[in-house]
C-alpha cells in the first residue's frame, strides 16, 4: 500500500484518492471538534461512541459497495479506493472501542466482564476482531505472504462481519430501529447483488431490469423488516409501520425503505450511464 494516501499506486497525485481521504477523515474531525467544544450533550462519551460506531458501519458498507459500483458503472479505477475505505472502517471500529474503554475509566477487567456478560457487546467485539484481522492483512506484503486464494477467502469474511456489526447495532438501539433498518436494507441489497452476480451469466446482474427488480424487492423487504423491528422493540402494530412506509411525507420523515429504493435506482442509473459511456468509446474507436 502507498502510505502517501493522496497518490495512486504509481506514485502520481490522484484527485480520487484525495477526495476519499478527505471524506474518510472528515467525520472523525467533526466528532472530535464537537467533543473539544463540549457539544456532545449531557453524555459526551455515549454520544462519541455512538457517532464513531455509526460511521464505522457506514464505511464498512461503502467498502462493500465499491466492487458492485465499479462493475455496474464500468468504473474500474474505483477499485483502487476499496482497501482504504475498509482500513478506515477498521480504524473507526478501534476508536469506537477506545471510546467505550475511556467511558469505563480504562478498567480492563470490568470491560472484559461487560463484553463477556452483555450479548450485544460480545457480538460487537467479535466483529471488531474480524475487522482488525482484515485490516492488518490489507497490505501488499500480507497478500503475497498469504497467497491470493487464501487472502480472498479470509477477506470474504467481511460479509459475516458486517452482519455481526448490524446485529450489534440493532441490539444496542433499544428505542428506535430506523437507522439500523436502513443499514440492513442496504446490506441486504449488497448481499443479494453479490449472489446474483455469481448465479447470473455474462454480467446480467448489472442489467437494468435485474437492478430495478432487486431495488424494489429490497425496499419492500426493508419496509417489512422495519415493521417487525418496531413491533419487537416498541410493540407497535406492524400495519401502522407498513402504512407509514407507503406514504412519502417529508414532515413525518421519510422511511428507510424509500432511501433503499433511491439507492438502488441510483445504481440502476449508474449502469445506464456506464453502458452509454462504453458505447461511446466503441463508436470512437470505430
Amino acid at each position: 500500500m502507498n502510505w502517501r494516501l493522496w497518490q495512486d499506486r504509481a506514485g502520481r497525485y490522484s484527485w480520487l484518492m484525495t477526495l476519499v481521504l478527505a471524506g474518510l477523515c472528515l467525520p472523525m474531525a467533526l466528532v472530535a471538534y464537537d467533543a473539544i467544544m463540549g457539544q456532545l450533550g449531557p453524555r459526551p462519551y455515549n454520544a462519541f461512541i455512538h457517532e464513531v460506531g455509526v460511521w464505522t458501519f457506514r464505511f464498512l458498507l461503502l467498502s462493500l459497495l465499491v466492487t458492485p459500483l465499479a462493475r455496474i458503472a464500468r468504473w474500474p479505477a474505483l477499485m483502487t479506493v476499496r482497501r482504504r475505505i475498509g482500513v478506515a472502517a477498521c480504524l473507526y471500529a478501534v476508536v469506537h472501542l477506545g471510546g467505550y474503554a475511556a467511558d469505563q475509566s480504562l478498567d480492563l477487567l470490568h470491560i472484559a466482564s461487560e463484553i463477556a456478560r452483555r450479548v450485544y457487546l460480545t457480538i460487537g467485539f467479535v466483529a471488531l476482531l474480524g475487522l482488525v484481522a482484515l485490516g492488518v492483512t490489507s497490505t501488499d506484503g500480507m497478500i503475497k505472504r498469504l497467497g491470493g486464494p487464501r487472502w480472498r477467502r479470509l477477506h470474504a469474511l467481511v460479509y459475516p462481519i458486517a452482519i455481526l456489526g448490524l446485529v450489534h447495532y440493532f441490539l444496542q438501539e433499544k428505542a428506535d430501529v430506523t437507522v439500523p433498518t436502513l443499514m440492513a436494507g442496504w446490506l441486504a441489497w449488497l448481499l443479494a447483488y453479490r449472489l446474483l452476480n455469481r448465479v447470473l451469466p455474462d454480467g446480467r446482474a448489472r442489467s437494468v431490469p435485474v437492478l430495478l427488480g432487486l431495488s424494489v424487492l429490497t425496499a419492500l423487504g426493508t419496509a417489512g423488516a422495519e415493521a417487525l423491528g418496531f413491533w419487537a422493540v416498541r410493540h407497535l402494530p406492524p400495519d401502522l409501520v407498513l402504512e407509514a412506509n407507503l406514504s412519502f411525507d417529508w414532515d413525518a420523515g421519510i422511511r428507510p425503505a424509500w432511501y433503499v429504493l433511491a439507492g438502488g435506482l441510483g445504481l440502476t442509473l449508474a449502469s445506464m450511464v456506464g453502458d452509454l459511456k462504453q458505447r461511446a468509446r466503441r463508436l470512437a474507436r470505430a
